[in-house]
């Protein structure tokens, strides 16, 4: 049994089993939560360079379309786009951090979980 995410130590016995608890440590590679948390953080990011072209995109429409009532109606539809697209990147940015604590508790969890059975393997006590 291997933790994923961390690289085992091949210094151990002869028979090229990995000594206790490897190298380094635990590393967020991967995994479900870890990956989660990089798809939030990518839509975080296209998120915000997408309302960052709203406005040069409507640049001109108002001189353009002077007169029109449409106009009033187009800029306040573009406001109600920068507000949720605002509000999207700061619910992205949010579960970027809680994914990434949650892959490091489940990490940990396992890494405690797998410690556990090397104690049975060696048929100590604890």
């Amino acid at each position: 049994m291997s933790l994923a995410s961390v690289a085992p130590d091949r210094s151990g016995d002869s028979s090229g089993r990995a000594a206790e608890g490897g190298k380094g440590g635990l590393q967020h590679s991967g995994g479900p939560w870890t990956s989660a948390s990089g798809a939030a953080d990518t839509l975080r990011t296209s998120t915000e360079q997408s309302r960052g072209r709203l406005g040069p995109a409507h640049e001109g429409v108002a001189s353009g379309a002077k007169g029109l009532s449409s106009v009033t109606a187009l800029k306040a539809v573009q406001e109600s786009w920068e507000e949720r697209l605002v509000a999207v990147r700061g619910e992205c940015g949010y579960l970027k951090g809680a994914l990434l604590k949650v892959a490091k508790e489940m990490g940990e969890t396992e890494a405690a979980v797998k410690s556990s059975f090397n104690v049975v393997e060696k048929g100590e006590r604890r």
